[in-house]
């Protein structure tokens, strides 16, 4: 069915569910949702191999316990000792236990995982994963060699096929289509960049599996796909983002490049060293040394090079080493690494080490839902009111497994334990088939004038001179180590940069691959995602996880065991809000895990 207007036709398609995004986390919900029936659509910007789920290298955590004791309860706790006690420990709890089952299903739809000589799925350490509640070192992460993420993608995307999911191949989603009157999702409107049309999406559900907004930084590990759509839409419908000051640093992105190199690479025993030669991390975390959590060894690594004992002509990076675990574990176990390292840094990992340098990689803040994995919209009288017909996972989402920082194979597991968690909630909520009720008032007009406007755009500035001072704003004002006065200068400069993108130009007006088009509206979803995190830094006055404030270096549970709510509308005015963590089990047989001093 085709609805007219007048300048851009808008064809319509009915679909018990639609998804947005076709990553991990996207392609698990896909799947399992047209496996239970229901008539799911999915749609992506890039094809659904390209993802940028295909770039995780290192694994998926859970407790199988196939090279050494371990319980789904021990990865529980330390979950929650990495979030740095900020993550819903409910949420945790099913994130942990689900764990088992979900990988166990993964292998069973052909996920091609590294063996033991016994022939069970391979495990390597990982950082904060340990075992008796902290004593031991964890082997919890399933690894595919140091591709894993290629691999779960592409066997989800053909489970996708198999269970006949339909695909909607670069599709650009522009806006939600929300009842002004219920605040109710009726689904999505999107642009066909092969064609140059205009569609509307109906769903009962629609599921946000957009990625996390990495690009907002100049440094990052992220593709330059990750430009956290689904996050600027949710705040262009008026729903608040959660924890958006959590940014994780990687520890060990190329020294130049920002290309990853996984944290296996220490799993399977590599460690850093600085200008001296020397393995400092024992100086920080005497118990966990090299593989303490992400947020802690990317702190060290910064404080060795503000020391001055950094390495290089300038003393600014650090060196990770691999040279002495031989060609045969680096062959068998991290091949592309070795790869990525000779191409990004000219390194040949058997002989020298790899110039490091901590760089943007995770946003634990996202799109705030319950552990069913629908949105919520907080309100005074209910701290968990459910936005109807809308669901969010993946790094879009903040559930909150992460909290203040996320542990390494964390995330390929929150993709696919709560992308089956959305499609087990849609089957619950929606009977196939149902019809869709007719769309109140004239709720696409908004949607296509800002469409309209951004494509005629006839400003000053360049999308790309406007996306680069985002960039270098908040790579030099929310880094690992924040201030009052820098996040305050930060805070005025990133508005003011955000209020000139009223006079943005685009010269392409073309509507078929129109990429400066597509650009700024890209650039329109990270500008605000950038203005959340710089206010909420500065609004949070404590340390916690990968928040680290100088001039408040300590923990405070008194006034900040909260996650921070924030709303940012188009003319760049932000509203700060919070929600309570939940600090309770129940449901599950675990005893919570109350706040304690957080050392490695």
């Amino acid at each position: 069915m085709a609805t007219q207007n007048t300048a851009y036709p808008i064809t319509e398609h009915n679909y018990d569910v639609v998804v947005v995004g076709a990553g991990g986390a996207g392609l698990r919900a896909t799947f399992g949702m047209a496996e239970k029936g229901l008539k799911t659509a999915c749609l992506t910007k890039v094809f659904p191999t390209r993802s940028h789920t295909v770039a995780a290298q290192g694994g998926i955590s859970a407790a199988l316990g196939n090279m050494g004791d371990d319980d789904w309860r021990y990865h529980f706790y330390d979950t929650i000792k990495g979030s740095d006690w900020l993550g819903d420990q409910d949420a945790i709890a099913y994130m942990c236990e689900q764990a088992i089952p979900a990988i166990i299903e993964l292998e069973h739809y052909g996920v091609p995982f590294s063996r033991t000589a016994e022939g069970k799925i391979y495990q390597r350490a990982f950082g904060g994963m340990t075992t008796e509640y902290g004593k031991g070192q964890a082997f919890r992460t399933c690894a595919a060699a140091d591709r894993t993420g290629h691999a779960i993608l592409h066997t989800l995307y053909q489970q996708s096929l198999k269970h006949r999911a339909e695909f909607f191949v670069e599709y650009f989603a522009l806006d939600l289509v929300m009842d002004p009157t219920s605040g109710e999702c009726l689904g999505v409107l999107a642009w066909n960049l092969d064609d140059g049309t205009l569609h509307l999406f109906r769903g009962h559900q629609t599921v946000l599996a957009t990625g996390g907004y990495g690009r907002a930084y100049f440094s990052c590990t992220s593709a330059h796909t990750c430009t956290g759509d689904g996050n600027g839409m949710v705040m262009r419908a008026g729903l608040p983002l959660q924890d958006m000051e959590f940014v994780q640093f990687h520890p060990t992105g190329i020294y130049g490049a920002g290309c990853l190199i996984t944290e296996g690479a220490r799993g399977e025993g590599g460690y850093l060293t600085n200008g001296d030669g020397e393995r400092f991390m024992e100086r920080y975390a005497p118990n966990a040394k090299d593989l303490a959590s992400r947020d802690v060894v990317s702190r060290s690594m910064t404080m060795e090079i503000r020391a001055g004992r950094g390495v290089g002509k300038k003393k600014d990076h650090i060196f990770l080493h691999l040279e002495h675990l031989g060609a045969e574990v680096i062959h068998q176990r991290l091949p592309g690494i070795a790869e990525t390292a000779r191409i990004f840094s000219g390194v040949d990992v058997l002989k020298e080490p790899i110039p490091v340098l901590p760089t943007v990689h995770y946003n634990m803040g996202g799109i705030p839902t319950n552990v069913h994995c629908e949105v919520v919209f907080p309100t005074n009288e209910n701290p968990n009111n459910v936005v109807p017909g809308l669901m969010a996972i993946g790094e879009a989402a903040c559930v909150s497994v992460h909290g203040a920082n996320r542990l390494g194979s964390n995330s390929l597991l929150d993709l696919v334990v709560f992308g089956r968690a959305a499609s087990i909630q849609a089957a619950k909520l929606v009977q196939p088939g149902t019809p869709h009720k007719k769309l109140p008032g004239d709720v696409l007009t908004p949607l296509i004038d800002r469409f309209d406007r951004l494509r005629n755009a006839a400003g000053a500035i360049p999308t790309a001179e406007l996306r680069a001072e985002m960039q270098g704003i908040m790579q030099s004002d929310a880094a690992v180590f924040r201030t009052a006065e820098i996040l305050t200068e930060g805070c005025q400069k990133i508005s003011a940069m955000s209020a000139k993108f009223s006079d943005v130009l685009v010269r392409d007006r073309s509507l078929i691959w129109n990429s400066d088009l597509v650009e700024t509206l890209e650039l329109d979803n990270l500008r605000t995602q950038a203005v959340a995190t710089m206010y909420t830094a500065e609004n949070r006055t404590e340390s916690r996880g990968a928040q680290a404030r100088e001039d408040f270096p300590n923990r405070d549970d008194v006034n900040w065991m909260k996650h921070s709510l924030v709303l940012v509308d188009q003319s760049g005015k932000v509203q700060l809000g919070e929600r309570p963590v939940t600090l309770t089990t129940e449901g599950f047989d675990v005893d919570p895990v109350p706040p304690k001093a957080r050392t490695y």
